[in-house]
């Protein structure tokens, strides 16, 4: 017990310590100088006083064990060469069973996990968001469209600027404006429709492709035109081609207001989740006319900017001057890339892949250790009946097969009660994953393979030291 006690000691502090540098490195993976996301991670008393504690317990339990047996051992016995090895082996081989199994559910989900960021990560938008960056500007007092025009019009003077455009809030920033549509004057579709203000050009500047139609006119104002994605039109047409006809935006009194759909555009994820289905979307002009007809001043917009520059915060601080230079009433509230809105709806995806991959690799090395572990100390126990075999003629490769065959055995019965708990634990955890199940072929041969891979690795000391084995030296220290 108290060598247990100085082992468990000495891992407990290594442990602490590679805790104490690992976690600030994964967090700083996670999160990156230009993402918003906070990971606290205090090291107080109370993590201490836990880990502690299971380091403790972990050691007492695993320590008894064998210090029973020890202390059970029979001088008799002993002298006549001991208790039965393999009695001692299948404890052994069973333990080593639960750590693959272990192993291979870590593994396992930890592959799931990556493959659905991955996925996620790949998902087309329907734009594109190379250079594209979103300037959030408010002004004091609402101003009037033409305000707001000069504003575009000197960035575009800015060097290194290649297109701009207003729209009421950046993509995939988690802002959203709803409501119902009816058409041909039935009664509206229970159906909720995104609406999307935005100026001339935008849906160039974000490379939507226009399918069909044409984009706005410098002097249509919202309400009166819209251009429509095919989710809009696949829901209200049947999928036909809407250009040219019209439909009603429905108010919460239940008034309806004729638009008339002058373009049609692919389908582009609006909204903040990868995950949810394109919406039917109908963007509309930037500017709206108020009552009585006249255009109505704004004080909130986003100035989406496509740089020629590869990195386009470079030019935040050029932009930022351009909006409020000669124009106290603009200023900048808020710069991001298109980029870095789009990485925030994967963060939490993102964290649990990092996680799972770091665990993962701790559980490989924790099973490789073990199976290291095992087989070093049977061909240590059995390095008299590997000299004999050795001396009667058996090769290396008999001798391998005897020294891992069992342990590769119960490899693979560890994997296979892993599969089964994988199994198990993914069915309460299937909402997390997207694009992926755990019945693919691929995701059961990629812990395969890790654990085989590990359990090869592990067995190569132990193999090259019982073909190894001087048949003298193990004959006489019997």
């Amino acid at each position: 017990m108290v060598e247990s006690a100085w082992i468990g000691a000495f891992a407990a502090v290594g442990g602490a310590l590679l805790a104490w540098r690992a976690a600030p490195a994964v967090l700083g993976m996670l999160n990156p100088p230009d993402d918003p996301a906070r990971l606290p991670l205090p090291a107080d008393w109370r993590v201490l006083l836990f880990g502690t504690g299971l380091a403790a317990g972990v050691t007492f339990i695993f320590g008894l064990i064998p210090a029973l047996r020890a202390s059970a051992v029979k001088p008799a016995g002993a002298l006549k060469g001991g208790e039965d090895p393999h009695s001692r082996r299948r404890l052994m081989h069973s333990l080593i069973a639960v750590q693959v199994a272990f192993c291979f559910l870590v593994v396992f989900v930890a592959g799931l996990f990556v493959t659905t960021f991955d996925r996620l990560s790949r998902s087309s938008t329907g734009f594109s968001s190379e250079r594209i960056l979103n300037l959030e500007t408010v002004s004091r007092h609402p101003q009037a469209p033409a305000d707001w025009d000069r504003v575009v019009k000197d960035l575009r003077q800015v060097p290194g600027v290649e297109r701009v455009a207003l729209t009421g809030w950046p993509l995939m920033s988690g802002q959203s404006a709803t409501g119902l549509v009816s058409v041909a004057g039935a009664p509206p579709f229970d159906v909720i429709s995104d609406f999307i203000s935005a100026s001339p050009g935008w849906a160039e500047t974000m490379k939507i492709p226009l399918i069909n139609g044409r984009d706005f006119r410098d002097e249509e104002m919202n309400p009166g035109v819209a251009i429509v994605n095919q989710a809009f039109a696949k829901q209200y047409f049947n999928g036909e081609d809407p250009t040219g006809k019209w439909f009603e935006r429905m108010s919460s009194a239940g008034t309806g207001t004729r638009i008339e759909i002058v373009g049609y555009v692919r389908d582009a994820r609006t909204r903040d989740s990868m995950r949810r289905k394109i919406p039917p979307t109908a963007f509309v002009p930037f500017y709206s006319t108020a009552t009585d007809g006249t255009p109505r001043p704004l004080s909130r917009g986003a100035i989406v900017v496509r740089t020629a520059h590869p990195d386009p915060l470079a030019m935040a601080a050029a932009l930022r001057n351009a909006v409020s230079h000669g124009r106290a009433e603009f200023f900048v509230e808020n710069i991001r890339t298109q980029e870095e809105i789009n990485r925030a709806q994967t963060i939490r995806e993102r964290l649990l892949a990092l996680l799972a991959l770091f665990f993962a690799s701790v559980a490989l090395l924790l099973a490789g250790v073990g199976l290291y572990g095992v087989l070093d100390y049977s061909v240590l126990q059995r390095r008299r009946e590997i000299g004999i075999r050795i001396a009667i003629g058996a090769r290396s490769g008999e001798i391998a097969r005897r020294v891992t065959g069992d342990v590769f055995a119960t490899v693979l019965l560890g994997a296979a009660a892993g599969i089964g708990l994988g199994f198990l634990l993914t069915r309460n955890i299937e909402s997390l994953f997207f694009g992926v199940r755990a019945g693919d072929p691929g995701m059961l041969a990629l812990p395969s393979l890790a654990i085989m891979v590990a359990a090869l690795l592990a067995a190569m000391p132990a193999v090259v030291r019982a073909v190894r084995t001087d048949l003298v030296k193990a004959l006489r220290s019997e």
